[in-house]
């Protein structure tokens, strides 16, 4: 069943909207799903989601362009993409309680669908969406903040954790034109004492060394390594 406009009010209330665009809410939890089982004037939400991921991206970009003056554009990149993706969006919907309002075709009901990322993740960004039609950027912008304050807030609280690999990936592209190469110069035997050894290399030259018990680990030590050298050697 469509959701009725005591359940939207109290969404509402928890959006902090003094006054939803009801009917766009209501488009907004609408699952495909549900379609089969409406009348032909339904609509389901994934052009608001559509929508409302656009402008969730770019209001991210433009508050951590703000926040982190001095990080470069691979670092401003990999943090949008930890607080816009599924996984995230999921958890913030679920913290809003999103999952009770959603409107699901049976099928889709008893699978579980009020509990899956996929769902509460693209149901909050088609109300994003949603926000914006009916109440304009100023208004979904807010709410995009008010949504993603506490992991904003984490995010500063711990710095932004950025990989060895992607701030090296930055600094070698800009010095030699192409992407760090990653060798594995040798492997132990198999079993708990597995390890790898891993070399990085650009510009003709190793900058780093690394090992550990996944190659992803080892690469990543050899990174970290290649950073603090090409940052002394930019130092010096």
């Amino acid at each position: 069943m469509p959701i009725g406009d005591p359940a939207l009010g109290e969404l509402a209330a928890r959006l902090k909207l003094t006054s939803p665009p009801e009917d766009l809410l209501r488009r907004a939890l609408t699952h495909a799903s549900y379609l089969n089982e409406a009348d032909s004037t339904a609509e389901s939400n994934e052009r608001l989601e559509f929508l409302g991921d656009a402008l969730l991206g770019l209001v991210v970009a433009a508050r951590l362009y703000e926040l982190y003056p001095a990080a470069g554009e691979g670092e401003l990149t990999r943090m949008r993409a930890d607080l816009v993706r599924g996984s995230t969006l999921a958890s913030i919907a679920r913290r809003l309680g999103l999952g009770d309002y959603l409107v699901l075709g049976r099928g889709e009901e008893a699978a579980g669908g009020r509990t899956r990322d996929r769902n509460l993740a693209g149901s909050l960004e088609a109300v994003i969406g949603a926000i914006y039609l009916g109440l304009g950027t100023r208004s979904a912008r807010a709410l995009v903040l008010r949504l993603l304050g506490p992991e904003l807030r984490e995010l500063q609280h711990r710095g932004a954790r950025i990989d060895s690999k992607s701030t090296l990936q930055h600094l070698v592209q800009a010095r030699w034109h192409e992407p760090p190469d990653y060798v594995t110069v040798d492997e132990g035997p198999g079993g708990s004492d597995h390890r790898f050894i891993v070399e990085v290399r650009a510009g003709g030259a190793t900058l780093g060394r690394g090992e550990g018990a996944s190659k992803r680990e080892a690469q990543q030590r050899a990174a970290g390594e290649a950073v603090a050298r090409l940052t002394a050697e930019a130092g010096g």
